[in-house]
């Protein structure tokens, strides 16, 4: 047993350090070509390419305000990058990281509200954990049915993200609400927030939490026997019985941690720049977590580099459309650019089997 375990071990290594460069150099031609195609676009919109990428560039990182801004929006897509990435690579489809960070997020008010003389150093750290619990129950639901009952992860996920949104927003609606006319519950205290860095920006010291977050989750995956498990599962799942590993007892796991990192996402959103549950108060960071993810190659310090492309976006996505004649909206189509041409190879791939295979039965 200990032999197949090192021998897997070795297969592993070897066929990760062989896919790194080429995913690496993946990314980066989708990337081009995604802003190639998109300046034919704006082209035809009688717009300069040149000029709209250029406000675009400093509505991102034209000062420090703009800077801290870019990086304050990339946070919620490393979590919710990360918790996709730590699914796939344990062979699993998390596209629930939507409703694992609503339920975190009212878990962590509600934490927070119901200890609110607490002093910050336990009160933050409670508020945190209260957070990643939740996340982690709601994402241990479907890592169960899958490896207990064989039902998928996906279908489950997705009518578990319906049910979050809808009872977070009775909840904010109802028991919880504060008053006015707004859904959101009453404001957190001070010792349960995190502290800005500027009065003119967003970013404060959550960032700190998630590359925290980010080198745990690098050392588990790549350097602990956990980690092990998790990649030989999502490798194959029933040759990792042969190298002693429980499957199933791994694959539950893994989605309880994912959707755990997953309800960061909300949790920092809440205790950095709403200090309060607000309802639906998401922008599909969830969904967009599913690129950042697809884009870093599940590499947990890819997703850093991914996801702070996605908050340049976003960040300068203002001043272009303030300089120019171009719609936000063109920021979602470079987006959806970027994450076609990552997936174009795959789905070549996906079609020539089943080509080859209708041509064979022939």
């Amino acid at each position: 047993m200990g032999n197949n375990k090192k021998d897997l071990g070795l297969v592993l290594k070897e066929i990760s350090s062989i896919k790194s460069v080429k995913d690496i150099w993946s990314s980066i031609i989708a990337i081009i070509l995604a802003f190639l195609v998109s300046s034919v676009i704006i082209l035809l919109m009688n717009e300069s390419p040149v000029e709209a990428y250029s406000y675009l560039i400093q509505g991102a990182f034209g000062n420090t305000r703009a800077l801290y801004n870019t990086i304050a929006m990339s946070i919620p897509l490393m979590f919710t990058g990360l918790a996709v990435a730590v699914a796939s690579r344990g062979g699993l489809f998390n596209i629930g990281a939507e409703g694992q960070l609503y339920i975190g997020s009212m878990c962590s008010v509600l934490t927070a509200l119901a200890f609110p003389g607490l002093p910050k150093p336990v009160l933050l750290p409670l508020i945190l954990i209260a957070g990643f619990a939740g996340g982690a129950v709601w994402g241990l639901i479907p890592g169960y049915l899958k490896a207990v009952k064989g039902i998928n992860e996906v279908i489950v996920c997705i009518m578990l993200n319906y049910v979050a949104q809808l009872f977070t927003s009775y909840l904010v609606n109802g028991p919880f609400k504060d008053e006015g006319m707004q859904a959101h519950t009453k404001q957190i205290s001070e010792n349960a927030r995190f502290v800005r860095y500027t009065t003119s920006s967003q970013l404060t010291n959550a960032v700190f939490v998630a590359i925290l977050i980010i080198v745990c989750i690098y050392i588990l995956l790549w350097k602990t026997s956990a980690g092990f498990k998790i990649r030989t599962v999502g490798l194959n799942f029933f040759s990792s019985e042969a190298a002693g590993i429980n499957p199933k007892i791994t694959m539950i796991a893994t989605m309880a941690l994912s959707g755990g990192i997953a309800s960061m996402a909300g949790v920092t959103e809440i205790t950095a720049k709403y200090y309060r549950f607000v309802d639906t108060f998401s922008p599909s960071y969830g969904f967009t977590g599913i690129a950042v993810a697809v884009l870093g190659r599940n590499n947990p310090f890819g997703i850093i580099l991914t996801s702070l492309l996605f908050g340049m976006l976003d960040s300068g996505a203002l001043r272009m459309t303030l300089e120019t004649s171009i719609s936000s909206s063109m920021i979602k189509v470079i987006q959806s650019l970027v994450i076609l041409f990552v997936a174009a190879p795959q789905i070549s791939r996906i079609f020539s089997k089943k080509v080859i295979r209708f041509g064979n039965s022939d």
